[in-house]
């Protein structure tokens, strides 16, 4: 991996106002400045005298400089704002190189062992949360799509003491966090802005591609989670988002919300200090059909809900991307088609402009697309089931596929995945569903 202009990319700072917080990156002549901003309701709740507070903002910006980084990809990334041991420097590089695999892959870079040097202050100490600081409930953020619903729904006992997390104007995330019966008062929503002169970087050929964001969705999290004084971060990642893309290699699109990085996180909190909220996705143990069967039985989401990264500006599905036909597969399994028709607007199985996109969904000569989206057995047992449901009139792309879907012998609804970090007291949740 070959950087010929950039040597040094450079952390300088971070700062803390009423605001929010915001960063100053650099990158030879090129400077960047991102920024948290809060809602008027979050307004007040930013003590800068907290130490720990300014810890867990240090490290939201190391995972929020990889965006950055990644435009040229310099060799050495240095410091200049706070500490980092060995163990920190190295598990920076594994979220980097993981994270970015997509990113690497699309853009034909291969990095060797020395593709980042991470120069810190290695005097760090121990962070302990303040004796007075009491935790309670649930931070749980919501994307809007049909995982964080099911979420809401199995926590619905608690959601008093439940606080919904929201990362930029969504307004499917918001729509859905409402439609759960959570006053605003209960929705925490913040807004991430990118420096503009990384998009001018991008327009003039710097490098581009997928970033770990759920990475900067745990790191927020933790900030937000502590100030609110929730004892549990609960995502909404399943088994699924293990699966990786290209045959062969570890590249993952969903590394950020895979079993790996969520240990690894875990890892890193407990490494920080104590005190510090857990984190742990409560759907880790289900499947992405378990999860859609789920979500069916919640209809007062269908309007609302959407997960298609193209529409959302637009707030709409855009009815062409992979996403789109996968989370209308899923959903086939279990609603009929005028159920579907209402949500998406048209019947994608219906569509032959479709076909490509849906051999790479079940065929494992090609590379799954670069989405969040479910394993190949997911799919073709969704495409079973489908078929089944419409079995005396087949669309387009199920009559015409039907001899690629496999034959389905396992079970995937008695499946419940035991390597999890799912606390003893959330288990009810999910078994009792």
């Amino acid at each position: 991996m070959k950087n010929t202009k950039h040597k040094k990319f450079i952390y300088h700072s971070y700062s803390i106002d009423e605001n929010g917080f915001s960063y100053h990156f650099s990158m030879d002549e090129h400077e960047f400045h991102p920024k948290w901003r809060l809602s008027n309701a979050e307004k007040t709740v930013l003590p800068n005298d907290d130490a720990l507070l300014h810890e867990l903002v240090f490290q939201l910006g190391m995972a929020e400089l990889i965006s950055y980084w990644k435009s040229a990809c310099p060799p050495v990334v240095e410091v200049k704002c706070g500490s980092l041991d060995e163990w920190q420097k190295h598990w920076w590089k594994k979220l980097t190189r993981n994270g970015l695999g997509e990113f690497f892959y699309t853009n034909k870079i291969v990095p060797d062992d020395d593709f980042m040097t991470i120069i810190a202050n290695n005097h760090r100490k121990e962070f302990t949360a303040p004796p007075t600081h009491k935790c309670s409930g649930n931070l749980i953020p919501v994307g809007g799509g049909k995982d964080s619903v099911v979420t809401l729904e199995l926590l619905r006992e608690s959601m008093e003491n439940n606080r919904c997390y929201i990362v930029g104007e969504l307004k499917r995330a918001y729509d859905t966090a409402k439609t759960a019966g959570y006053p605003d008062t209960h929705i925490i929503q913040v807004k991430r802005t990118i420096d503009p002169t990384l998009l001018r970087l991008n327009q003039i050929g710097y490098l581009n591609g997928h970033t770990p964001f759920s990475a900067i969705i745990a790191f927020s999290s933790l900030i937000f989670a502590y100030l609110s004084g929730k004892k549990n971060i609960v995502l909404s990642n399943e088994s699924s988002a293990n699966e990786g893309n290209v045959a062969d290699t570890e590249v993952n699109h969903q590394y950020s919300k895979s079993t790996e990085f969520e240990h690894d996180f875990r890892d890193y909190v407990q490494n920080l200090g104590q005190g510090l909220p857990e984190y742990f996705s409560l759907l880790r143990p289900w499947n992405e059909l378990q999860i859609t069967k789920k979500f069916t039985q919640y209809p007062q989401y269908f309007p609302v809900f959407q997960s298609c990264n193209a529409g959302t500006k637009s707030n709409t599905w855009c009815c062409k991307c992979a996403k789109c036909l996968y989370v209308y597969i899923m959903l086939a399994a279990f609603l009929e088609d005028d159920v579907l028709i209402s949500i998406f607007g048209e019947n994608f199985l219906s569509n032959p402009g479709f076909s490509d996109i849906l051999i790479a969904l079940i065929d494992p000569e090609t590379d799954k697309p670069f989405e969040c989206v479910g394993t190949r057995e997911e799919v073709c047992h969704a495409l079973s089931m489908a078929c089944e449901r419409r079995r005396t009139n087949l669309p387009f792309l199920l009559k015409s596929h039907i001899n690629k879907i496999s034959h389905i012998e396992s079970d995937l609804f008695d499946f419940f995945n035991d390597f999890h970090f799912v606390p003893q007291e959330f288990i009810k949740f999910l078994k009792n569903a």
